[in-house]
């Protein structure tokens, strides 16, 4: 039993929430989550539970058994996860994962997923509109998936999705109904918003590090999404803001679907800022 497992017996008095992953050390979200709980004047504790794929079904049915909030669901977990669930919100359905764990009253227990709210919710903080835009998703993984979901929902006009694997792209499309199309580089100087969603950047210094479009390619009438917030300014970022275009971090969209989160566990709208300030505390602790 690991350290977080071990933790699920720790708090008696306050409802627990967590994060369930694997590695999950690295994870902003207890900064987030228990900065929110203090100033929402919620009793919760919000910690780290590193699960390995074996144990997970144990751990969730342990915080069942006890005064359980809710919990948020990262790699590797986020398809088996939902395989636990007795109910599943109709996006989750859609992209066979979930993000987010729901106790319900009757002791059911409910799935979902707020990665697309993030990703969303972090463009429309920054005035960007999206009714009639084109949009490109970079990648067609769970973050892509959920990104392509939740844009089909608004009323943007396209939505590519541009991956080295061309049958991936083709399955993460079909969740972009009839807006959707495989896009090739050459689509993107026509695209108004390029979200990233793929590793590339991560942990990299930067400048110098590397970036998923090749330098050049981005205008100053594209706004860029980078998912990536570790580290916060990416190459891609970078050479956004060279070219002119508006440049979003992807801490933004962690913040956003963390306040999705807490909707859903205490129904309460937290303050974006601050829950901002708390990750860069934390980040900054970090000495990052």
């Amino acid at each position: 039993m690991s350290r977080g497992e071990s933790a699920l017996s720790l708090h008696h008095s306050a409802r627990i929430a967590c994060v369930l992953g694997q590695p999950v050390a690295h994870s902003l979200s207890p900064a987030i989550h228990n900065d929110c709980f203090e100033d929402l004047g919620v009793n919760a504790k919000y910690f780290s539970c590193d699960v390995s794929p074996k144990n997970l079904e144990n751990v969730v049915r342990s915080l069942q058994s006890q005064n359980f909030l809710g919990a948020s669901v990262t790699m590797p977990h986020k398809e088996a996860a939902l395989l636990l669930c007795d109910t599943v919100s109709p996006r989750a359905r859609a992209l066979t994962s979930v993000n987010t764990l729901v106790p319900q009253s009757d002791g059911s227990l409910h799935g979902d997923s707020t990665d697309g709210a993030g990703c969303v919710g972090a463009l429309e903080h920054h005035g960007v509109q999206l009714n009639g835009k084109s949009v490109i998703v970079l990648g067609a993984g769970a973050t892509a998936r959920a990104c392509i979901e939740a844009f089909s929902h608004t009323e943007v006009s396209r939505i590519g999705v541009m991956n080295r694997s061309e049958d991936r792209a083709q399955q993460a499309v079909q969740l972009a109904g009839e807006k959707g199309y495989v896009a090739q580089l050459s689509d993107v100087s026509e695209a108004d918003v390029i979200v990233h969603t793929t590793p590339v950047g991560m942990k990299q210094s930067v400048p110098g590090g590397e970036s998923p479009l090749p330098s050049g390619v981005l205008r100053a009438h594209h706004v860029v999404l980078d998912a990536v917030y570790q580290p916060l300014e990416t190459q891609l970022l970078l050479d956004a803001r060279s070219s002119g275009a508006q440049a979003i971090d992807g801490l933004w969209m962690l913040v956003y679907q963390a306040k999705a989160q807490q909707l859903l566990w205490t129904g309460a709208n937290p303050d974006p800022l601050r829950m901002r300030f708390a990750a860069e505390r934390e980040l900054a602790r970090r000495g990052r």
